[in-house]
């Protein structure tokens, strides 16, 4: 029997693909979700489309935007005066607006950092095989794990989507930062249609 094939290329929202939430290291696997479980990584989505505006907005922008030039005060010529680039969160300073990976300083959205999913909705047959448990919300579509490159980049984005649920006054069912034993980090998060617990898990703090 042919294997039914889906549209990875469709967008679940602005940012976001049905072929990034369904992808697998682990190609022999049928991984494809019935329309329920599209329907809640559609909302899943959302959800990650507000933590992505708003975390490049704290930490990403500030970073690429010059400071404005002083006022000539006299004692110095023009040419003279020079605006220091503003420091990363890492301490460094910005590139120049002429830099190659600034496309424009007027549209700092160029300089966006996206949110990359490690794993999304899993068939039975993926969950059984890394290990998931047979609750697990990946298998309806309302789960995904999101890599980060350390503990602090996991509570910024943790404290984004509690930020985001207590203004919007909506529920999230579980966010778990986590960690293997590489000692590599990501954050596990997951909405349901109903019933969502709020469940919360924060290691190594």
């Amino acid at each position: 029997m042919e294997k039914v094939s889906i549209n990875k290329s469709m967008h679940l929202s602005e940012h976001f693909t049905l072929g990034e939430v369904t992808k697998s290291s682990h190609q022999e696997v049928y991984n494809i979700p019935n329309h329920v479980a599209i329907e809640n990584l559609k909302r899943v989505c959302g959800w990650l489309e507000a933590l992505r505006r708003r975390y490049n907005e704290r930490y990403v922008y500030p970073s690429f935007r010059p400071l404005p030039t002083p006022p000539n005060l006299g004692g110095e010529s023009e040419a003279d005066q020079t605006t220091p680039a503003p420091p990363t969160q890492e301490g460094k300073a910005a590139p120049p607006s002429d830099h190659p990976d600034v496309t424009s300083i007027d549209h700092p959205e160029d300089t966006e950092e996206p949110i990359i999913i490690n794993s999304g909705y899993r068939s039975p047959e993926l969950n059984r095989l890394v290990g998931g448990s047979p609750t697990s919300n990946h298998l309806t579509g309302c789960a995904v794990d999101i890599r980060v490159t350390g503990i602090e980049q996991a509570k910024r984005y943790r404290d984004i989507l509690i930020e985001y649920a207590n203004e919007t006054q909506q529920d999230y069912d579980e966010l778990l930062i986590e960690r293997n034993k590489s000692g590599n980090y990501w954050l596990h998060f997951a909405v349901r249609p109903k019933e969502n617990r709020r469940k919360t898990r924060f290691i190594n703090q």
